[in-house]
């Protein structure tokens, strides 16, 4: 029997208990989750805690969360005066209960949210195709419940996760950007960024304290990817909500990533900066010494890295297969260090021979790797 084939039966029988054994299964997802069978899909839904261990809860869980999230949709992206309760609200009002004022602070967000997700991944043209299963609440109201409508398409600067106070610039931020933004379908049709535009849109509308913030979309691609890919077809009608939840847990992880206000405290994004400069002044002391000669912090390309978990770093199909290992590990945000710490180890040579110009242009724009390599020297690393 091939490794690949023992592997497919190992998942096969660990998904197949009625109670899986956790650990042992963390264990069997570290190394890489197979992509046929939908496997990865319902791997990621148990390791981001979506779903509970125990097998009997599956469908119950499913279904509720399921029916909850088509309430958010049906409740968040309607336009005022467009239910059917009478409409006594004023477009020009700004009370604090004015449903109107609301739809204008939405749009605020909204706005960034819908130049974002247009450029979603456009080395790969899955985001700009309509999804088989679009959402009739949103497709059949005659176009007022669609987000894209709200916004008028703007000129911006293509940099994410910008924000002040760590010493960039935009420069140091843009990476991938699409020659020209995703178009909307047609009516009676969606593309799978409308779907994730609409998700990240109730998100935020959830999560007021923290709402929207550049960065969000590229979190949130790979997870609804992998969920509108399952080869159930039962799945993918449900990919929306299932990749709503699984963000949300994903995000109550990270969230101080992306709360300025919360930079400092542990797990918040400097105290993970500090702790890579630490680990690679420990594993690779030479290369710590060469970055502070040159005044190369952190920030000029770690905070990138761990903010959007690697996901601008590598292609599509790389970024799933370190999320494989990084879900699956204990402390998963410490093996997102050893991680980083691997990718500035394995360009050494690179790194120590290089000017300061050469070494900022080589961390900002990461060479072609064999991820494999990186990931086996991120598990040495931490020994």
């Amino acid at each position: 029997m091939s490794i690949y084939k023992q592997r497919l039966k190992e998942f096969e029988e660990a998904l197949s208990e009625e109670e899986l054994d956790f650990e042992k299964f963390r264990k069997l997802c570290f190394n890489g989750i197979p992509d046929t069978n939908g496997y990865r899909a319902l791997c990621w839904k148990l390791l981001l805690g979506y779903l509970s261990p125990k097998r009997s809860s599956w469908s119950e869980t499913l279904g509720q969360k399921r029916k909850l999230y088509s309430q958010f949709v049906n409740e968040m992206v309607v336009p005022p005066g467009q239910d059917k309760a009478e409409c006594v609200d004023h477009p020009l009002s700004e009370g604090p209960d004015s449903a109107w004022s609301t739809f204008f602070k939405d749009n605020e967000f909204l706005l960034q949210i819908d130049k974002d997700v247009r450029r979603l991944y456009p080395d790969i043209s899955f985001f700009q195709q309509p999804t088989e299963f679009p959402c009739d609440l949103v497709v059949n109201s005659k176009g007022e419940r669609r987000l894209h409508q709200r916004v008028v398409p703007s000129v911006f600067s293509s940099a994410n996760v910008e924000r002040k106070g760590l010493g960039m610039t935009k420069i140091n931020l843009i990476t991938k950007r699409s020659v020209e933004n995703y178009e909307a379908m047609d009516e009676g049709q969606e593309a799978h960024w409308e779907v994730v535009q609409r998700i990240l849109f109730i998100y935020a509308k959830l999560n007021p304290g923290q709402g929207y913030v550049q960065g969000m979309n590229e979190i949130i691609g790979p997870i609804y990817y992998i969920m509108a890919s399952d080869p159930s077809a039962e799945q993918r009608e449900n990919a929306e909500a299932d990749t709503f939840f699984c963000f949300t847990a994903l995000m109550s992880e990270i969230r101080d990533f992306f709360i300025k206000t919360l930079d400092d405290s542990e797990g918040g994004i400097k105290f993970m900066m500090a702790k890579l400069t630490n680990m690679v002044k420990e594993k690779a002391p030479e290369i710590h010494q060469k970055l502070k000669e040159q005044e190369l912090y952190p920030q000029y390309y770690s905070f990138r890295w761990l903010t959007l978990l690697l996901s601008q770093e590598f292609s599509l199909p790389d970024v799933v297969r370190i999320w494989d290992t990084v879900f699956a590990d204990d402390n998963r945000f410490d093996f997102l260090i050893d991680v980083c710490c691997s990718m500035i180890v394995s360009l050494e040579d690179q790194i120590l021979n290089n000017d300061f110009a050469s070494n900022v242009k080589l961390l900002q724009n990461y060479p072609p790797t064999d991820i494999n390599l990186i990931l086996s020297k991120a598990v040495e690393l931490r020994l």
